[in-house]
């Protein structure tokens, strides 16, 4: 029996209703490598709303993908506890564009090395998802997918930044059981919020609507954005 969810505070508000189901639940099939860089190779993402702003900062994280016990699986971590921002969650390595990176790319590929020791030269960028502006609208996170050729071994959790190394295989991802969605808020502002409850981890907020447009790109389902 597998025990969804992990040891996050959603700050739920007092108005809010059930979203519609996952918009795979109905699907038997699945998708491997092969079809990740079918689909992502170049892909440019579409650009958030606060993008190019006076005060909005860039940032990047990193969707890297392999292959573990015969399925695609993503790295992710959960974030230290006594961060400012953001703190227990779990996310993609990254972080923010700092002067020395030639782009943003290389923003999301040294802060997957810095928290996690993920070698770049590891790492095959193929493109983007959509950017999305944070709850604040003072940061805008451009997701990289990438690929690696073989299954991480040796990696090391930033004891910074980092609680632990999450991976997450696409199984757990797709299981109809694991998705929600709610509309947070009156009826004016109906804001939808995404969740994955997976075994011991709850994966929400920017992190999970990162995950379900992947999903539905990689199946070839229709897409609308939950928010930029």
């Amino acid at each position: 029996m597998v025990t969804r969810g992990g040891p996050q505070h959603i700050p739920r508000p007092a108005l809010w209703r059930p979203g519609p189901p996952a918009a795979w639940s109905d699907l038997d099939g699945t998708f491997d490598l092969d079809r990740i860089r079918a689909v992502f190779a170049g892909r440019q993402g579409a650009p958030a709303r606060a993008e190019g702003r006076p005060g909005v900062r860039n940032s990047a994280v990193l969707a890297a993908w392999f292959e573990r016990d015969g399925q695609p699986t993503v790295l992710c971590t959960r974030r230290a506890w006594d961060l400012r921002t953001h703190r227990g969650e779990v996310s993609f390595p990254g972080g923010g564009e700092e002067p020395s990176d030639a782009d943003l790319a290389h923003t999301a590929l040294r802060e997957a090395n810095e928290e996690v020791g993920l070698d770049p030269g590891s790492v095959e960028v193929l493109g983007e998802l959509d950017h999305l502006t944070t709850v604040t609208s003072d940061r805008v996170i451009v997701p990289f997918v990438g690929l690696l050729d073989r299954a991480p071994s040796g990696l090391v959790a930033s004891a910074a930044e980092v609680e632990r190394i999450v991976e997450v295989p696409v199984s757990a991802l797709l299981d109809p059981a694991a998705y929600r969605e709610e509309r947070w808020g009156p009826p004016e502002i109906d804001h939808p919020v995404v969740f994955f409850e997976i075994e011991g981890e709850t994966i929400w907020g920017a992190t999970a609507a990162m995950l379900r447009q992947f999903l539905l790109l990689a199946l070839d389902l229709p897409f609308e954005p939950i928010h930029r």
